[in-house]
């Protein structure tokens, strides 16, 4: 067992770089305590204006080599649209914008890693986080032999200003303040908040947390209706134009910011025990799982959907506990891409103040038929037959009743009704 008060000899080590005030100070850090070569690593997930002037930062800071590698196809195509068939939702809100992009991230790092012919993995996570564990669960399953080095769990710094004065004394260029507000993670799918007067689960959102949605109040009064269509579920249309995923999401993350919808605010149960909240926008995301949904409810049948209903809880969980590449979530991804193969049609959505309502829905492998669910014909279902139906289903209720009036046994658990008048035979 490795003993955490000594440090492991590291040659050359690829850090997570975000450009933030962490993973800036960590490049110099390292550097100093392990006398070790730096290859900071950024996954372009969608930040936008956060990557400007990233490599020219890293390499201030002390970085040897820098990579930054546009991802955001894969990101959607391999993870975030499997997430959207699964259903996953963690703890009825979050749409699990960066529970879902830490796996890709951390894959990346190892292929850099074995690329460089690094010995080790280095993160800017604290210790009271999911992410540490998003991100090492990834390590693990692709190359455990390679070190881990966490520097939040094991240096002396422990606040911001400690952050700001250790960058200042080594003259590494910062465009923060000692005023903290909040802390964002931001990608293609969603943007997180959290910090600031949000650390009281009591106050309300300041207008400075939104930055991807309107406020629902001052949306447009007119709604806007649009339609998406899916094959084997997957979005490939936005009103009938064909378009990669990264046009698709970032046209509908524009639709759902101008309208308002998308937000969210939580408190939740973080993986390593405490509780946490935050504040999200998925404006694009929200759109997609709700149309997505709809479509399934005309496609799928009884037992197959309530199943996977009953699955998609779990799959959220194994994403927000870092266990996107486990077995489980492979077996389940399974059975979800089967559930898919008819998941093909088109969604009709109004978007106003917040809100997107389906308006219609259509399918060529629709399993409603008018014709059949019709009260006034009766060549497919008649309704003499719901008798011997609901005899059958109805049966344990019918004898725990009989019981009950027998006497023969103490039945309670709801008032029951005024038998007096029943006659036996």
């Amino acid at each position: 067992m490795q003993n955490n008060n000594v440090k492991p000899v590291v040659k050359r080590v690829v850090l997570a770089y975000s450009g933030g005030l962490d993973t800036s100070i960590i490049i110099p850090w390292l550097k100093e305590n392990y006398n070790c070569e730096v290859i900071a690593y950024c996954s372009d997930l969608g930040q936008g204006d956060e990557l400007s002037g990233l490599q020219e930062r890293a390499k201030l800071s002390g970085a040897d080599k820098v990579y930054v590698e546009d991802v955001r196809e894969e990101f959607l195509t391999d993870y975030v649209f499997p997430m959207i068939q699964s259903g996953a939702i963690y703890e009825r809100k979050y749409l699990l914008g960066t529970a879902i992009a830490r796996p890709l991230i951390a894959k990346k790092m190892v292929e850099i890693a074995e690329k460089e012919g690094a010995d080790a993995l280095a993160h800017g996570c604290t210790g009271k986080g999911n992410d540490q564990v998003r991100f090492e669960f990834t390590f693990k399953a692709f190359n455990p032999t390679l070190k881990v080095i966490a520097p939040w769990r094991i240096w002396d710094i422990r606040s911001r200003e400690d952050a700001i004065k250790y960058a200042e004394d080594r003259k590494i260029p910062l465009t923060v303040s000692k005023e903290k507000i909040y802390s964002h993670d931001k990608n293609i799918w969603h943007l997180s908040s959290e910090g600031g007067e949000l650390e009281n689960p009591w106050n309300e959102p300041s207008d400075k947390v939104h930055s991807l949605t309107v406020d629902p109040e001052k949306a447009p009064d007119t709604p806007e209706t649009i339609e998406i269509s899916f094959k084997s579920g997957v979005p490939v249309k936005l009103n009938g134009k064909e378009t990669d995923p990264v046009t698709l999401l970032q046209e509908l993350n524009k639709l759902g910011g101008k309208h308002g919808i998308g937000r969210v605010d939580m408190v939740e149960n973080r993986f390593v025990g405490m509780k946490s909240r935050g504040v999200y926008e998925t404006p694009g995301g929200t759109i997609l799982y709700t149309a997505h949904r709809e479509l399934e409810c005309l496609v799928l049948d009884f037992d197959t959907m309530h199943h996977k209903d009953a699955l998609a809880p779990k799959y959220a969980e194994l994403i927000y506990d870092g266990l996107w590449f486990a077995p489980l979530r492979e077996a389940i991804d399974a059975f979800v891409k089967e559930t898919q193969k008819n998941v093909t049609g088109d969604v009709r959505l109004k978007l106003y103040k917040g809100g997107c309502t389906v308006l219609g829905r259509k399918s060529p492998y629709s399993l409603y038929h008018e014709e059949f669910a019709t009260f006034g014909k009766e060549d497919v279902y008649n309704q003499k037959d719901a008798e011997g139906f609901i005899n059958l289903y109805g049966l344990s209720i019918k004898v725990r009743s009989l019981m009950e009036m027998s006497k023969e046994r103490d039945l309670t658990g709801y008032r029951a009704p005024n038998y007096s008048k029943f006659k036996r035979d």
